[in-house]
């Protein structure tokens, strides 16, 4: 496993994080043990970089990293979020009471008394961004955590936060299907010294083997609200996808770890975390770190899945409210 560093002043961690959200059950059921393994395995490779969410399944992604960290000698950086107030209508809560608060439950949940890594999970328009970049600089001196970072915020978003204090990293949706992030967000991450913690970087199990196919299995009520996977805009989405499975195969490579090599190849300061439950999901993609593409082959990729080849959002509309939209 290569290593690249968290944010301009943030710790080394390894080139590929691991996303914990799955442990929480979102995609399917699962159990504690598979969720210990799957942290067993990504160890064993050389992952140090574990990312959850106080509202990855109500708290249990964050009680198994509890479990793994009082079992195991293991100390990896960890990263946990809070912003979303869970249930139906999915609200967005910045006041810091709450955000102090949410930070007190997971290190409680997780059994640590500081996390290296806390991100405001959605940014409520209605709380300036500099006052949230305020509490964090309190709780980076009072020892609480390590850094701070946003997600799904727009690059205004990213400089205003950063003029108070500097922002260690920024979480948005990045993948070859997903590339709105290139149109700036990148770039000024790369700027202001910031990491860029590509998040759903196998666009939500399309880029796994086998490949999740709502033609061919339940893909489960989260996915199934997402229009790329609509009856209306699968059949459309589908056969690109293929093209890159075979593409993937002809290279000798799993389609999952091309597509991180290739998330990878967008700069140094790109550090993605693919989700999985399973031990075996992941032994499918932790060597994408060791890849190394040619600019003839990512050209070809570029060829074969195109900015803008896919059909229809990446979220639904409720999904999309909390979302900071640019350019």
């Amino acid at each position: 496993m290569k290593y690249r560093q968290l944010g301009a002043h943030g710790p080394k961690v390894s080139a590929l994080g691991l996303g914990c959200l799955s442990f929480g059950g979102i995609f399917g059921p699962t159990s504690t043990a598979e969720s210990l393994a799957c942290l067993d395995a990504a160890w064993d490779h050389g992952i140090t970089f574990l990312d959850v969410a106080n509202v990855y399944g109500s708290g249990v992604s964050e009680s198994v990293i509890s479990q793994w960290l009082a079992s195991r000698p293991h100390r990896p950086v960890i990263a946990t979020k809070a912003g979303i107030v869970p249930g139906d209508a999915r609200g967005i809560n910045n006041d810091p009471v709450y955000l102090r608060s949410e930070l007190e439950g997971s290190l409680k949940r997780m059994g640590v008394e500081r996390v290296d890594l806390f991100y405001l999970h959605r940014h409520d328009p209605a709380t300036p961004i500099e006052q949230v970049a305020s509490l964090m600089a309190d709780l980076i001196h009072e020892g609480k955590i390590g850094g701070y970072g946003l997600s799904e915020i727009a690059p205004y978003t990213l400089r205003r936060a950063h003029a108070v204090h500097p922002v260690t990293a920024v979480q948005n949706e990045y993948s070859l299907w997903t590339r709105q992030p290139e149109l700036g967000l990148i770039q000024t991450c790369a700027e202001l010294g910031v990491a860029f913690v590509p998040f759903s970087p196998l666009a939500r199990g399309a880029f796994g083997s086998p490949m999740l196919d709502p033609d061919q299995c339940d893909i489960g009520p989260f996915r199934a609200s997402i229009p790329r996977f609509s009856s209306e805009y699968w059949p459309l989405n589908k056969p690109k996808l293929l093209a890159f499975h075979h593409l993937a195969s002809d290279m000798g490579h799993s389609p999952a770890a091309l597509a991180l090599a290739w998330c990878l190849h967008q700069g140094d300061h790109l550090i993605p975390i693919p989700g999985t439950r399973t031990a075996e999901h992941l032994a499918a993609w932790v060597d994408a770190a060791d890849l190394s593409l040619t600019q003839s082959d990512l050209a070809t990729i570029d060829a074969t899945l195109p900015i803008g080849w896919a059909y229809g959002d990446r979220y639904n509309d409720a999904m999309a409210a909390s979302v900071e939209r640019y350019c």
